[in-house]
């Protein structure tokens, strides 16, 4: 198991460029099994969880090759359409691929879906959805068996919550069903404009992406396509919060500036100096930041709930208190009792956490147990007096491609051991 040191205290500056969306590129790599023939994606990061989606997809019976950043899949020879416990329990976005095989084979069996640990995150709104599409889904013993015998059936239906898992899988079991499927209340986060996009491309008939509707009209099949993914704004977020709490003058490129605008006009009110250009922003942070009243997270256009653990982090050395009040997950404070023992002020009360700013931190031993709560210790770190050590990277690994390298280049003081 590897550890990442990190030396505090340093000012960021210069310009890194964004990887690829982690949450775009799963959902896409699940959708490829619909797809006859080649697929070239783009802009593909190279991450632990991106891993094991190739190797279910080569379980499947797939075959994918990596050049840089792109891969290609092709997916004449799949002939399988189960996946086996070890590789459903590496991640939790591997249910979403049960939208796809249920799509193609007409029939699916895997298990419930690993990763972090976030508290609930129950997949009863994908099932329920499913099983208005005309799916069989039995539960026994944590494996899910599902059967269309008649086909996939479209059908109207309202999702309980925004979910942007059970939208996506929704969509994958939907472009080849029989009929116009509306989705009322779905998920409007930018990755499900991406899937949108990357359908439509292989012959998919979806509009209505990023909308409070989303209209599918069923096709027989699809094509294979070529396609690059969008820039990942949790990514872009992490890189601003680092230098939100340190300081400097750093330039963001290939970004989308509009898709993380909840993220940056928090920085805005902190004090922060932004200059947005098409695909690029830059952040200036001369001195200490000021604290933000009251930060809640909401589904999309809202404030993410990913990029929550890193703004507390911020907040933990900015000037004055912020109240954060977690509305998605039940169990998304796990990095608080990290970020104490680097001497920061948090206290939480259910799903409310109170963080009292203070001009530094000090570096000490941490344990990440999450991916967005590794880099927010990762954060807290660079904002720190002396050396902080953050064990096991293979959280961190599952979203970020590199990140001690595009710290470094920036002038941070990051090694992995």
């Amino acid at each position: 198991m590897s550890s990442i040191i990190v030396k505090g205290s340093n000012k960021l500056e210069g310009e890194i460029s964004i990887q690829g969306s982690k949450n775009s590129i799963l959902p896409i790599l699940a959708a490829t099994i619909l797809c006859k023939g080649e697929c070239v994606i783009h802009s593909c990061p190279k991450l632990s969880d991106v891993e094991v989606s190739i190797k279910i997809l080569n379980y499947l019976g797939c075959t994918v090759e990596r050049e840089e950043d792109t891969l290609i899949i092709n997916t004449n020879n799949i002939n399988r359409y189960d996946i086996p416990n070890d590789l459903m329990r590496e991640m939790r976005s591997s249910i979403v691929f049960l939208g796809s095989i249920i799509s193609r084979f007409k029939k699916a069996r895997l298990s419930f879906p690993g990763g972090c640990e976030l508290g609930p995150r129950p997949i009863d709104i994908h099932l329920k959805s499913l099983r208005q599409m005309g799916i069989d889904i039995i539960e026994n013993h944590g494996i899910l068996e599902c059967e269309a015998c008649d086909g996939l059936i479209a059908t109207k239906l309202s999702l309980s919550f925004p979910s942007v898992g059970a939208t996506e899988n929704v969509m994958l079991a939907a472009v080849n069903a029989r009929g116009t499927t509306i989705i009322t209340n779905c998920a409007r986060e930018p990755e499900i404009c991406d899937l949108a996009d990357y359908l439509n491309k292989c012959g998919a008939k979806i509009c209505g992406a990023g909308e409070g509707t989303i209209i599918i009209e069923g096709v027989k099949e699809l094509h294979g396509t070529e396609h690059k993914v969008i820039p990942d704004r949790i990514v872009a977020s992490t890189f601003m919060s680092a230098v939100g709490a340190v300081g400097g003058d750093v330039v963001l490129k290939n970004v989308v500036p509009h898709h993380f605008e909840s993220v940056s006009s928090v920085f805005k009110e902190a004090g922060a100096m932004l200059k947005v250009k098409n695909d690029s922003i830059r952040i200036k942070v001369p001195q200490q930041l000021n604290s933000i009243s009251t930060i809640r997270t909401t589904p999309y256009p809202g404030f993410p709930t990913d990029a929550q653990a890193l703004l507390m982090a911020v907040m933990s050395v900015s000037k004055g208190t912020t109240v954060f009040i977690e509305n998605i997950f039940e169990n998304r404070y796990k990095h608080v009792g990290e970020l104490l023992k680097l001497g920061a002020n948090i206290n939480v009360e259910g799903r409310v956490a109170v963080v009292k700013g203070k001009k530094r931190l000090s570096g000490a031993f941490v344990e990440a147990y999450d991916l967005r709560g590794s880099a927010s210790l990762l954060i807290a770190g660079l904002a720190a007096d002396g050396v902080t050590e953050i064990s096991d990277t293979s959280y961190i690994d599952r979203g970020y491609e590199n990140i001690e390298n595009m710290l470094n280049s920036i002038g941070g003081l990051v090694k992995r051991i």
